[in-house]
């Protein structure tokens, strides 16, 4: 989920704060981290454990391993009707750039045979723990082998938390370690999709773009390949944000809005967001907002040169990711395969943050997809 993702592009940048020269004091502070705010419902213990620096993956790493059984105890459909039987593995991989980045995967319970490989790249800010570990385990009990990772700088990985400092990077990150998990023996020869949800659908749309024939399809939930004219800054603010993520990439200074309440349909379901305890919700880094913004721009150039199988996933509602983009890159894509489907009322989060039977309707959706495009061997 992207909850920090349209606040990157938000009008609030056009502020005077942003029009005017920013004070030489401002741009040689060191940036606070926000206050994290107090979690409801555990001990004094827990909240500060979750409020310590997660700039480094250690910190992250331990924060997780604490809420691990808080997690699980969640009263929350994806974490009620997680399937029994399911195998799950967690590993690191040293990428090429010599960063540890956190693996895992989800199998069917023995004796199911495994109809082929789902790839998942999360969105911003985000991990592939937490709310994924319910979507991955339905998933893979409808016969998948469901394999994920957090991208460097983000979840149980290596690098600076929320840091991006090349889109590039990512997209490269994703390709390697796919074409490792790839190579394992239980889905060696299967059909292969990629899975991209919101900046993660950017991820795999440009994944895909790189490597064409590496994939039989792709699944995007929300996707977030196009920045909206009412979303996007003004051409100035984007040449001033240019020149100061030239300064300083890593400073906090693109203004961050709290837009849970659109991300979440359910109030129920947006109080347990705080329990994501190794999420990036701090105001957006410099570097990243302009990689950020300069993805969008090279995908929406691109897009026609989609010729893959392609599903696409939308709440009709999202003020996070525009649903008009989704249509504008079904129009587009030059795919014949295509598969365009809007949830009516749904918010942004929509695996996450819908009433339940919505939420059951867009797992079923993505399974029924796939299936029709699969054959057991």
């Amino acid at each position: 989920m992207d909850l920090a993702l349209a606040s990157t592009f938000h009008p609030r940048l056009q502020s005077t704060h942003f029009r005017r020269n920013i004070p030489p004091k401002l741009l040689r502070q060191k940036v606070i981290q926000a206050a994290q705010k107090k979690i409801d419902g555990v001990s004094d213990e827990l909240n500060s454990i979750a409020s310590q620096n997660l700039d480094h993956a250690p910190a992250r790493r331990r924060v997780r391993s604490a809420f691990a059984n808080v997690q699980q105890q969640l009263d929350h459909i994806l974490f009620k009707m997680a399937p029994a039987g399911i195998r799950t593995d967690e590993w690191y991989e040293v990428n090429s750039e010599g960063q540890e980045i956190f693996c895992k995967s989800w199998l069917p319970k023995p004796g199911v045979r495994i109809k082929g490989a789902l790839c998942f790249c999360h969105g911003y800010g985000d991990t592939c723990t937490f709310f994924f570990e319910g979507i991955a385990k339905h998933i893979a009990a409808s016969g998948y082998g469901v394999y994920a990772i957090d991208h460097p700088g983000f979840g149980l990985s290596e690098g600076l938390h929320g840091y991006i400092p090349s889109f590039d990077a990512v997209v490269d990150n994703v390709i390697e370690q796919f074409k490792i998990m790839k190579g394992r023996p239980e889905i060696r020869g299967l059909p292969r999709f990629i899975f991209g949800q919101s900046m993660g659908g950017a991820i795999a749309i440009k994944a895909l773009l790189k490597a064409p024939t590496e994939w039989d399809g792709i699944v995007l939930v929300a996707p977030m390949c196009k920045i909206s004219d009412e979303m996007k800054p003004p051409v100035p603010l984007q040449q001033v944000l240019i020149f100061l993520s030239k300064l300083m990439p890593q400073a906090k200074l693109v203004p961050q809005k709290d837009i849970a309440d659109l991300a979440f349909r359910e109030l129920s379901k947006k109080n347990l967001a705080p329990y994501n305890v190794i999420s990036y919700s701090d105001q957006t880094r410099l570097k990243t907002a302009v990689e950020l913004l300069n993805a969008t721009k090279y995908i929406e150039s691109q897009v026609d040169k989609v010729s893959t199988p392609m599903l696409i996933l939308h709440g009709a509602a999202d003020r996070v990711t525009d649903p008009r983009i989704s249509q504008f890159l079904y129009n587009n894509a030059s795919t014949n395969d295509k598969t365009l489907k809007l949830y009516e009322g749904g918010f942004h989060s929509i695996l996450e943050g819908e009433p339940d039977d919505i939420i059951l309707t867009v797992l079923n959706d993505i399974v029924s997809w796939l299936d029709s495009r699969t054959t057991l061997k």
